[in-house]
C-alpha cells in the first residue's frame, strides 16, 4: 500500500457523516480570521473555496445516485411495481437541497449519468476542473448518445485536462455537440426531431407589474415568428406611429393572438386578493395578483377603475339647460334602466369588461380565511377557489410551480376531512410524490396554515402559506418627531455643496413616510370614534 503523506494519492477517504460537515461548514461561516492577509492570498483562498464548492457537488452527486439504487432496490425486494419504485426520490432529494421537485428531477439525472456513465467527468468535477454547471452541460448534450459513444466524449474531452482547460460554458457546449456529431450524426439529428415535440408557451413574473410571455418553437417557426413581427413594426413605424420598435411588436403580439386591440377589452379573469380598506379607502396595503404576486394597492385600483365620462351636452352653445327635479321627468325610470344597461356594457376595468367581487373573510389579526366545510371527499368549487386564494402557488417546500391539484393534508382514507384547514394546494409532481409509501404530512399550529411533511427518511419539512393582504404585521414603533429630527437645512446644504449620498434621500424620504403613516392613523383613530350631536342652549 502506498503512502497518501509521500505520494499524495488516497485510495480511499474514510466516509465523513453529516456532523462533520457541518461543524467544518460552521468554520468557514465564523469571523474572517485572515484580515490582514494580502491579496494574493485572498484569490488563493477563493479559488481553494471553488474548488470545494466542486467537491462537494461531486459528493453529492454520489450521495444522490446511491439513494437513488438504495430506495429502489428496497421497494423491488418489497414488491412493488418497477414504475413506481422511483416516485418520491427526486422530491427527496429537491427537498434536502432546498430546491423544487422539478429541478432535484434534473439534479438526480445529473448524477446518476455521472456515477453511472461518466467517471471522467465525476473526477474531474472532483478537482475542480469542472463545476457542476459545465458537467450538466456534458451530461445534457451527450444524452442523445449510446452508452460507449458517451463515454468517449467523457474520456477524450473531460479525461484530458489540456484539451478542457479555460473552455467557457458556449465554448464546452460547442465542442460536445461536435463531438457528439461525429460520433453518432443519425442520434443528433432524431433528437432535433424530438425536442419539436417540447414546444410550448410558458410566462413568468417580471418586476414592476410585467410579465415575460417565453415561446419554444422550433428554429424555422421562431425566425419566421421574428420576421413577421419586425415587418409590422418597420411598417407601423413609417406611417408615423409613435412607438418604440420593443413596444410595436409587443402590442402586435398581444392584439394578434387575442384578436383585440390593446386599447379594447379583453374577456379575460384577473383575481385580485386585497382588503375592503385598500380597494375602497385608498390603504397602501399590497395586493395579490393571482398568478403573479405582490402589485401595489394604487395599480390595483387602477385596474378595477371605472372611468368617468361626461355627459355630452345639447343645446346652443352657451345655453345652460335646467334639468327637471329627478324622478318627474317624463319616462325617467325607463331612462334610468336604459342608462344602467349602458354602464354595463360599456365597463372598462383595466382593459376588461366584467368585474366581480368576491368576499372572503379573514379572522382579525391572523389573516386566515374563515372557510366553508364539506362532507364529501371532493373539495368544491368555493373551498376550492378558497384554497388557491391562500396559498398563491404549490405549497411544496421550495417549490413555486402553479397549484393543479388541491390535497388532504391528512388522507381521506385516513379519517382527514374536507376542510379548508385540511387542504392545501400541490403541483402535479409534489401531489404524485406523497401518494409513495413512507410520506406523510400534518397541520402545525400558529397564526399562519403551515404544513409540516414528513419524508420516508424521517426527515421533516415545513411550508407556510404566504400572508394574505390583511394579516396583522408588527408595527415599528412610532415617535413624535421635532423640527430638530429633521436636518432639512443641513440635507439642503448638503445638496448644495453635493456632499449629499443616499443617506440623506433615505432619511427624507422614511420622515416623510412615517409623518403620512401618522396622519392616517390619527385619522381613523378620530373615524372610529362615536360622535354624538349637543344641542345648544
Amino acid at each position: 500500500m502506498l503512502d497518501p503523506a509521500a505520494t499524495g494519492v488516497f485510495e480511499g477517504p474514510p466516509a465523513v457523516g453529516a456532523a462533520a460537515i457541518n461543524a467544518f461548514a460552521g468554520l468557514l461561516a465564523g469571523p474572517d480570521a485572515d484580515a490582514d492577509v494580502s491579496d494574493a492570498e485572498r484569490i488563493d483562498r477563493i479559488t481553494a473555496l471553488e474548488n470545494l464548492k466542486d467537491a462537494a457537488a461531486a459528493a453529492q452527486a454520489k450521495a444522490s445516485a446511491a439513494l437513488d439504487a438504495s430506495i429502489r432496490v428496497g421497494r423491488a425486494a418489497a414488491g412493488v411495481p418497477k414504475d413506481r419504485c422511483g416516485r418520491g426520490i427526486a422530491k427527496q432529494i429537491g427537498l434536502a437541497r432546498r430546491q423544487s421537485p422539478h429541478r432535484g428531477g434534473l439534479l438526480l439525472g445529473v448524477a446518476k449519468a455521472l456515477v453511472n456513465e461518466m467517471p471522467h467527468t465525476l473526477k474531474a468535477l472532483e478537482t475542480g476542473r469542472l463545476n457542476e454547471r459545465r458537467a450538466s452541460i456534458l451530461v445534457s448534450e451527450t444524452l442523445c448518445l449510446r452508452r460507449e459513444d458517451r463515454a468517449r466524449v467523457d474520456e477524450e474531452l473531460a479525461g484530458n485536462q489540456t484539451r478542457l482547460n479555460g473552455l467557457g460554458d458556449k465554448a464546452l457546449t460547442a465542442e460536445a455537440k461536435r463531438m457528439a456529431y461525429r460520433l453518432d450524426p443519425h442520434s443528433v439529428v432524431n433528437r432535433a426531431a424530438k425536442a419539436e415535440a417540447d414546444r410550448h408557451v410558458s410566462a413568468r413574473p417580471e418586476p414592476d407589474t410585467m410579465v415575460s410571455v417565453r415561446t419554444l418553437l422550433p428554429v424555422v417557426q421562431g425566425v419566421a415568428v421574428m420576421a413577421a413581427l419586425n415587418r409590422e413594426a418597420d411598417r407601423l413605424r413609417n406611417a408615423g406611429d409613435p412607438r418604440s420598435r420593443g413596444q410595436a411588436m409587443a402590442d402586435t403580439v398581444f392584439e394578434r393572438l387575442t384578436g383585440a386591440s390593446t386599447a379594447d377589452p379583453a374577456r379575460t379573469e384577473i383575481q385580485l386578493v386585497m382588503t375592503d380598506r385598500a380597494l375602497l379607502q385608498g390603504d397602501s396595503e399590497p395586493v395579490w395578483l393571482t398568478g403573479y404576486g405582490i402589485v401595489p394597492a394604487q395599480y390595483a385600483r387602477d385596474l378595477i377603475r371605472l372611468p368617468y365620462t361626461p355627459p355630452a351636452k345639447t343645446g346652443p352653445p352657451g345655453a345652460e339647460q335646467k334639468a327637471p327635479p329627478a324622478g318627474t321627468e317624463p319616462g325617467w325610470k325607463t331612462a334610468r334602466d336604459e342608462a344602467r344597461q349602458a354602464r354595463m356594457k360599456t365597463l372598462r376595468v383595466g382593459g376588461v369588461e366584467d368585474v366581480w367581487i368576491r368576499r372572503l373573510f379573514t379572522a382579525p389579526g391572523t389573516g386566515q380565511l374563515l372557510g366553508m366545510d364539506s362532507k364529501a371527499r371532493k373539495f368544491p368549487d368555493g373551498l376550492r377557489r378558497m384554497i388557491m386564494a391562500r396559498d398563491a402557488s404549490c405549497t411544496g417546500p421550495w417549490c413555486d410551480a402553479p397549484i393543479r391539484h388541491i390535497d388532504h393534508i391528512v388522507a381521506w382514507s385516513e379519517g382527514g376531512e374536507t376542510t379548508l384547514s385540511n387542504g392545501r394546494g400541490l403541483c402535479e409532481e409534489c401531489n404524485y410524490a406523497h401518494e409513495a409509501e413512507g410520506w406523510s404530512a400534518r397541520t402545525v399550529g400558529g397564526p399562519a396554515h403551515s404544513v409540516a411533511t414528513t419524508t420516508p427518511t424521517g426527515h421533516v419539512y415545513t411550508s407556510t402559506a404566504p400572508p394574505l393582504p390583511g394579516a396583522s404585521t408588527p408595527e415599528p414603533e412610532w415617535h413624535e418627531r421635532t423640527p430638530s429630527d429633521q436636518p432639512e437645512r443641513q440635507t439642503r446644504e448638503a445638496w448644495e455643496t453635493g456632499e449629499a449620498g443616499v443617506g440623506h434621500v433615505a432619511g427624507r424620504l422614511t420622515g416623510k413616510m412615517e409623518r403620512r403613516r401618522a396622519q392616517r392613523r390619527r385619522r381613523a383613530r378620530l373615524m372610529s370614534r362615536p360622535h354624538t350631536l349637543q344641542a345648544s342652549g
